[in-house]
């Protein structure tokens, strides 16, 4: 049984390019010397999961993999919920259960730290990201807000407007003042073009604008826009860069957070060029506590991250969750993940019961373990793993014993944190904040200037239906189902038009990823 054991493992894991180790099979409880979980890095473009129960080391298996990747060249962006993955930046203490567990798997362990830049949406330490409202475009900042199809067609119009008469939509407060300008002193002018614009889209969009500048996306919006490139940079030392971006204070926030993702996986699809089948990732995405996203986001990041993991694969860029349960995420997205790392699950209730038998059937069939019970009686630091050969085909499910982290295995203090954050590149580079002419003070400008006969003439052309609500004139007139036709065409923007994120629309002078 030993022998076959070592036989089936040994000839899955088989890797010919590079690889990393995760740690070292288990059968019948006890380590097989000479049995390495390798996982082969041409692969990991392939997407993976973390899943287990709260403290059985999730969050260290999640470490150890990312340390593993930033020596082998490989830059990783984490997002940190909880705020326990800063220790990366700091090398861990020697201790006799690591050296223990090390030599049951049969791998040196040395303490090392690793290449660490903090990045932050809100307030808390790091190199700030922001967009600007013109880059995320106007399909993608109406799903964002969660618009109907008359109230988008209204966000098409004041982008439309903005970009014929050169006037940049930098922030909130721009987009706001031009949509507040094109239903009072511009609408004539608008009426003209496009056709009426209706007053309760109008207030449903600035209520949604407000909801999520309530939620700190004000922070978020303006310049200046981050720079996806940055997040790919190797160290003196030839490691990737582990760019954290702490989000300890918007877990309450999720219309924030789905802003955040949707643009970062967007716009990183956007720039980054296609990669095909490539040796390594050119960059590891990892989303810790990832169950957060698909319970609380917006429907619209529900709808297309399936698209994003699809497609973002061919960019060489592979996405990471980490949650409780595989169950957490959707099933079209579990499908599409490649490498699976299975801690233990509880089974208090007769749904853990029912949950851990579904587990099971997700993971290959085995035969050494019986899977749902094994699932039970995993101990801390132990996982299920099964991965994706250098020929893409699912590997055998091995219970490993993990390689422990060579960082440290607990947070930075705030000194640590300050200093850090002192002699980075990047906090440099973004936390000066620009406020040029934009949007909003061009249409003040414009309104200032405007003479009062003006107004006055155009109150005279009110229809007797003042007052009442002209729902979707916009897109009903024949000039609006035209306007909205040529206004679609030009907001396809390449694979993921549907997104409105275009590769050709980004300016040198404000970048965002």
């Amino acid at each position: 049984m030993k022998d076959k054991f070592i036989e089936s493992v040994n000839a899955g894991y088989t890797c010919k390019g590079d690889y990393i180790v995760l740690g070292g099979g288990v059968l019948n409880g006890e380590s097989v010397p000479g049995v390495h979980v390798k996982i082969p890095l041409k692969t990991l473009n392939r997407h993976g999961l973390i899943a287990g129960a709260t403290g059985t080391g999730k969050t260290k298996t999640l470490q150890g993999l990312v340390e593993a990747l930033s020596r082998k060249g490989v830059p990783c962006l984490l997002m940190d919920i909880k705020g326990d993955l800063s220790g990366v930046a700091a090398s861990g203490e020697p201790n006799t259960k690591i050296d223990e567990r090390h030599q049951k798997i049969g791998v040196p362990w040395l303490p090392e730290s690793f290449p660490v830049e903090f990045l932050t949406i809100s307030n808390e330490k790091g190199a700030r990201l922001r967009a600007t409202v013109s880059e995320f475009g106007p399909v993608l900042f109406s799903k964002i807000l969660e618009l109907n199809d008359t109230q988008g067609g209204v966000v098409s119009l004041v982008f439309k407007y903005c970009d014929d008469n050169e006037l940049p939509l930098l922030d909130l407060k721009d987009f706001k003042k031009a949509l507040q300008f094109l239903t009072n002193e511009g609408k004539v002018e608008i009426e003209k073009e496009y056709g009426r614009i209706s007053s309760a889209s109008t207030s449903t969009i600035i209520r949604k604008i407000i909801e999520i500048e309530q939620q700190g996306a004000e922070v978020f919006f303006g310049e200046r826009s981050f720079d996806p490139d940055d997040l790919t940079r190797i160290d003196e030392k030839g490691r990737g860069y582990l760019n954290i971006i702490r989000l300890t204070d918007i877990q309450d926030k999720p219309k924030l957070f789905s802003t955040f993702m949707l643009s970062l996986l967007a716009e990183i699809y956007a720039t980054f060029p296609e990669e095909g089948d490539v040796e390594q990732p050119k960059l590891a995405i990892f989303i810790d506590e990832a169950h957060l996203i698909f319970n609380e986001a917006s429907n619209a990041l529900l709808d297309q991250i399936e698209t994003i993991i699809k497609l973002i694969r061919s960019k060489g860029v592979g996405v990471f969750f980490c949650t409780q349960q595989p169950t957490d995420v959707p099933d079209s997205v579990l499908a599409q993940l490649g490498l699976k790392i299975q801690h233990s699950l509880r089974a208090f209730t007769a749904k853990d019961r029912k949950t851990i038998k579904s587990v099971a059937e997700n993971y290959p069939l085995s035969d050494f373990y019986k899977t749902e019970d094994l699932l039970t009686h995993l101990g801390i630091g132990e996982a299920l793993v099964t991965a994706l050969s250098e020929k893409g085909v699912p590997t055998p499910l091995v219970h490993t014993l993990l390689c422990a982290p060579s960082s440290r295995m607990d947070v930075l203090t705030e000194h640590e944190i300050d200093d850090l954050i002192l002699t980075s590149t990047l906090v440099k580079k973004y936390n000066e904040e620009i406020d040029r002419e934009s949007a909003y003070e061009m249409l003040s400008e414009k309104i200032a200037s405007t003479p009062e006969k003006q107004s006055d003439e155009s109150s005279g052309r009110k229809s007797s239906k003042e007052g009442k609500s002209v729902i979707g004139e916009a897109v009903d007139s024949t000039v609006g189902r035209q306007v909205m036709r040529t206004v679609a065409r030009e907001l396809t923007r390449g694979l993921l038009g549907v997104l409105g994120v275009s590769s050709t629309r980004r300016k040198k002078s404000s970048r965002w990823f």
